[in-house]
Formats: C-alpha cells, structure tokens, sequence
C-alpha cells in the first residue's frame, strides 16, 4: 500500500512537472509539494504527510478544508443545475447577492459577481472611472490587487514593474510605522503624516483627473499592516474633499480573516465600492465581485455598464458562497477569529517575539498576522533569502505549511483554527526560529 501512495505523489509531481506552467515563477528550478487530501486546518499528500495550513492556500481557505456544509451545497446545486449564463435569474445568484448585501454596511444595494479578486478589482476601477467621468486611480506602493490589466498596475509591489501596459495609475506611501517612509516615531504622527502624503500627491496628479483611492483595507501581501486609527477615515475625508471615490479591496482581508465580516468596519469608515473574493466561500469554487453602492449602481439603471464575464454568479460558485456564509453565521466563526486573535494567537506570537530576535515585529488582528524578521534589531536589517528559505523548508520538515513573503511569516490560519492547532503550531514555529537564531 506504501508503494501505491508513493507512485501517486510520484505520478502527481512528475504531471506537474512535465506539463504544468506555473504562475510568478522561474520554471526550471520549481520544486512543488504535492498536496492529494484536507480537512480543517490540515492538508496532506498520499501517502499520509500530514501538515497544519497555516497559510490557508493563498490567505483564503477561511472556513477550513473540506467544510460538509460546502460540500453538500456544490453536490446538491451540480444536482440540479451546474451553469446557466449571468442574463438570467438564478435562485443561488440571487441568494449569494442578498447575503453579502445583508453584510455589508447601510447603503450597499448591488453585487457584481466576478471569477476572482483581479477582474473585481478590474471592473471596480472601470465603474469609478466611468461613474466619476476620470481616469487616474491612486493606489499604496505596498500593495497588491492582482494580476489582470489595470489590477496589476494598480499594485505597488515588484509584479507591476514588467507588466506596466495599463495608464492612468498613480502610486503613494501607506503608513507603516516599522519602516516609515516619514521619519515617524509614533502610530499618530505615522498616520498624520501619511495622510499628508496623499493629500500631496492628489493635488500633484490633479484632483479633478482623479477617479478613485484603491485601498486595501488591511494590505495583506505587502505585510498585513494594519492602519493605524485614523488614517481610513483620514482617506475618506480627502476622497470626499475632492470628488473621489474611495474603493476599498476585501479580497483578503473579508469575509472573517481580520475578525469581521468586513475589516474596513473596525475603522468606521464607509467605502463607495467594496471588492470580494477568497473568503467569500473560501476559495471552494473560483468567484469575485464587487459590493455597489447606491449612488454608483444608480449610474447604470440607464446607462449600459460595458462589462461582463461568461462565468459571472456562477451557480456553484453562488451556492457555494451561501453555504458559506450560512454556516459561518451559524458556527460563530467570524466570533472565532476574533477570539483567536485576541486571546490565544496575538498573544503567542508577542510572547515568541519577546524570546526570539529573529522577530523584528509583530502584527495583525484575528487570524491575519505576520512576523517581520530581521538581521538585526537595532538596525532592522531583512533576513537574509537564504535564511528565510531555510526557515520555510524547516517549518516545512516539522509539519507546518507556511506563508512566506519577502522576510516575514504569515500566520493566517483559517478562521476555524482551534486553541490546541494554534499551541501546535507556536511549537514548531518557536523550535525552528530559536533554532535558526542559535
């Protein structure tokens, strides 16, 4: 029986291998896990390697692997109905649209459905530009919106430099207190002085041209950084200043990662556009969209929006995204998150920081955290490469599937993650850095 499992992981690698691109990488040096069962927090290839997710995929596997209620819902709707085109009326698109409304905060009225995160973030900046009658949209240099034409552009970190065919994309500095940009020493001056920031760079790109502020509510790929108190609002005020609209992408940071339904709600700030993916229904079936608001939705009642998708409320996807939430409300998992964070995960991480001078920072909130590790702590030089990959294979090797971007861990297990997974992972995660650091 061992020999028949080792054939398949072997089978499994050799396919990829053989006649699978992957994406944001170098091809020849690719060396992939093979992955071929989950549940919960954990996955495992066949022949029965068993690891903790906590990167849940790619920050998205919120409601665990492998949820009956998910299942049950896909298997039931490709029962009876498995795809139908996004004209008609579809009882599982209606469902997932009332749902997600019924979430979001006063005034949201419309949901555009999407394949993913990349083509919402995509036709949010088409219904800015075209509701507003402007072009330019201005994003973070820390950030990342996904990989289509303007979404790509609209990203601040190194994958837009070689994708750069898109115009009318401006960038500017968030807040980041650990490496500030504006000589800040506190969370306060941080925050005021970043806001000044891009109320410069609004006037130097010329308000009148300006469509829409993209934001990440929490910038999860660029670091989980968590805005400090004020600067949502601070964003809001200038938007509203000049006309702007104010788009704020939940792609990673919705949906339960942060301990709400939406993160952008613990900073009392309403956008005018809300992009979604990933959390929505956890990633089981590809889907997307964008959360309307009223005025903007408006602007379509009789003006044709020149946009659309083949796969747009795809039923499974749908009926999935209901299962979801359903069972999320249900289940206190959103409560769940926030309990983890606050109580058992956010303190862990302090605690092994305080232990390990590896750890330069920690941050986050719910089960949306990052540990930023450096050389040195005086100087807070970034780990070295070399060492952050003999980290990752280490976590690896000692059963935990880790997220690793630049020179930090992600730790952003699902949102389901147990008090007893969390101290497992703490364990091996406190073994292999305290190790590395000797």
């Amino acid at each position: 029986m061992a020999a028949d499992t080792a054939d398949l992981d072997r089978r499994a690698y050799e396919l990829d291998r053989d006649f699978v691109f992957h994406s944001w990488s170098a091809q020849a040096a690719l060396d992939p896990m093979v992955i071929s069962g989950a549940l919960g927090t954990r996955v495992w290839d066949a022949s029965g390697r068993s690891y903790l997710d906590f990167s849940s995929q790619l920050v998205n596997v919120n409601i665990g692997h492998q949820h009956p209620k998910m299942l049950r819902a896909i298997a039931d709707q490709a029962e009876q109905l498995c795809t139908v085109g996004p004209s008609v009326a579809n009882l599982a698109r209606g469902e997932a649209a009332s749902r997600i409304v019924g979430l979001a905060p006063e005034g949201f009225t419309k949901v555009f459905f999407t394949n993913g995160g990349a083509d919402a973030v995509e036709n949010a900046i088409r219904m800015a530009r075209l509701h507003t009658g402007r072009t330019k949209v201005l994003s973070a240099y820390r950030s990342y919106h996904g990989n289509t034409g303007a979404a790509v552009v609209a990203t601040g970190d190194w994958r837009r430099l070689p994708n750069e065919y898109a115009h009318g994309h401006a960038h500017f500095h968030g807040p980041y207190l650990y490496r500030s940009e504006f000589w800040a020493q506190t969370r306060e001056q941080e925050c005021e002085r970043a806001l000044a920031h891009l109320e410069r760079t609004v006037v130097v790109e010329g308000p009148n041209s300006v469509a829409a502020i993209l934001l990440e509510s929490v910038p999860g790929t660029a670091g989980v950084l968590v805005p400090p108190p004020g600067y949502l609002a601070g964003v809001r005020e200038i938007a509203d200043r000049h006309g702007i609209l104010l788009i704020l992408d939940e792609v990673m940071a919705g949906f339960g990662r942060t301990g709400a339904w939406f993160a952008h709600t613990r900073h009392g700030v309403r956008p005018d556009l809300i992009t979604f993916a990933k959390g929505v229904n956890s990633g089981y079936v590809p889907v997307g969209g964008i959360v309307i608001g009223e005025a903007i939705a408006k602007t379509f009642d009789d003006r044709v929006f020149p946009g659309g998708l083949t796969y747009s409320g795809h039923p499974l996807a749908c009926a999935s995204i209901v299962a979801a939430l359903d069972a999320m409300a249900e289940e206190g998992i959103v409560e769940n998150a926030a309990r983890i964070g606050r109580d058992v995960l956010g303190p862990a991480l302090r605690a092994l920081a305080d232990d390990c001078p590896l750890i330069g920072e920690v941050r986050g909130e719910g089960v949306f955290w990052a540990l930023e590790l450096v050389e040195d702590r005086t100087t807070r030089a970034p780990l070295r490469a070399d060492r952050l990959a003999r980290i990752k294979a280490s976590l690896i090797a000692g059963g935990l599937l880790p997220m690793v971007a630049d020179n930090r861990i992600h730790v952003v297990p699902p949102c389901t993650v147990t008090d007893s997974e969390v101290a497992e992972a703490i364990a091996i995660y406190r073994s292999v850095l305290m190790g590395e650091h000797r």
